[in-house]
């Protein structure tokens, strides 16, 4: 599959966070009617778009395999999964669906010889790592989430390995954005205060003012998702999971920005269950292998990152 091919694109997933602005992003570049979008829950948010909806269950292989021939799809973002807190609620179904939904992929790519771009976390680290996270540093996980998220990674090597599969893969910082409401992660707390602080309300952050974990502003990582499939396989060196270079802040420092242009603007920090699994993630991560492999850069720092959000969602 050469890097000029005509793309048809299969979203899944594509009604989350990170979906709804990926399609936007793939729409504007390859237009809207070379994606189909999918998801487990029903959906009129696309209907003014021009993208295809189809309700999908990531579980369904012969369901997916389907879509594959009817659509001729050659590219596949691969979205749908349980989250951090929302996995350790159910980790029986966080493995079923994120390793599940994930096999069903790897396996129909052997057969179709379809990309895939299949997102891994800041979750596949745990305690051990301290401060800043290196592309090599140990994968110890806290959480199921992030156990999958391991497993997720070294299945996406296999793949890559033995069965020539073309598989991409980043590890999503915290991801902040004013479009679409997270569903379930630890990171949750630093897209709620700036709703909150728009709305004028006092906002209770659920881990403590002194919390630092990766961070990027959401068109960070949409750009680095595409730079990444665009990129000329040959110049690949990692397949699971590149590290991205991304913000690093504590919760403190976030209220205290958002201050800084909302005066009035007030925080309580009382953590919660969720402080645990942050405690166990690194401070920041280090991208210079993504930098040398095909050249991602962020663009966001703390400051135009705030400013944008609040008149985003002001307006």
């Amino acid at each position: 599959m050469g890097e000029t091919l005509e793309r048809r694109i299969l979203v899944t997933g594509a009604l989350g966070q990170i979906g709804m602005e990926l399609l936007d992003a793939l729409s504007s570049r390859y237009g809207a009617d070379s994606i189909l979008a999918t998801d487990i829950r029903d959906s009129n948010k696309l209907e003014s778009s021009g993208i295809k909806f189809h309700k999908l269950d990531v579980l369904n292989k012969e369901e997916i395999e389907r879509i594959i021939q009817k659509f001729e799809i050659n590219e596949v973002y691969h979205l749908a999964a349980l989250l951090s807190a929302s996995g350790e609620n159910n980790p029986e179904l966080c493995w079923k669906i994120n390793m599940g939904g994930l096999v069903n992929i790897c396996e129909l790519s052997r057969n179709y010889k379809f990309r895939i771009f299949a997102p891994s976390s800041i979750a596949v680290f745990g305690s051990d790592v301290i401060g800043v996270a290196n592309q090599n540093s140990p994968l110890n996980p806290a959480t199921i989430y992030g156990i999958t998220k391991v497993s997720g990674e070294l299945l996406a090597e296999y793949y890559h390995a033995t069965h020539d599969v073309d598989i991409r893969g980043l590890r999503y910082p915290g991801l902040i954005s004013w479009k679409v409401m997270p569903g379930g992660g630890t990171t949750d707390y630093a897209v709620e205060i700036f709703h909150a602080a728009v709305s004028g309300n006092r906002y209770t952050c659920f881990v403590d003012e002194k919390t630092t974990l990766p961070m990027m502003y959401m068109d960070d990582a949409i750009r680095a998702t595409i730079e990444l499939m665009e990129a000329p396989s040959e110049n690949l060196s990692v397949r699971g999971g590149y590290n991205l270079a991304c913000l690093s802040f504590t919760a403190e420092e976030l209220f205290q920005e958002i201050k800084m242009i909302i005066p009035e603007f007030d925080c309580d920090f009382e953590p919660d269950h969720r402080q645990r699994y942050a405690d166990s993630w690194p401070d920041a991560t280090d991208g210079k292998q993504a930098e040398i492999d095909w050249g991602f850069k962020i663009h966001y720092d703390l400051k135009s990152m705030c400013y944008t959000m609040i008149q985003s969602l002001r307006q």
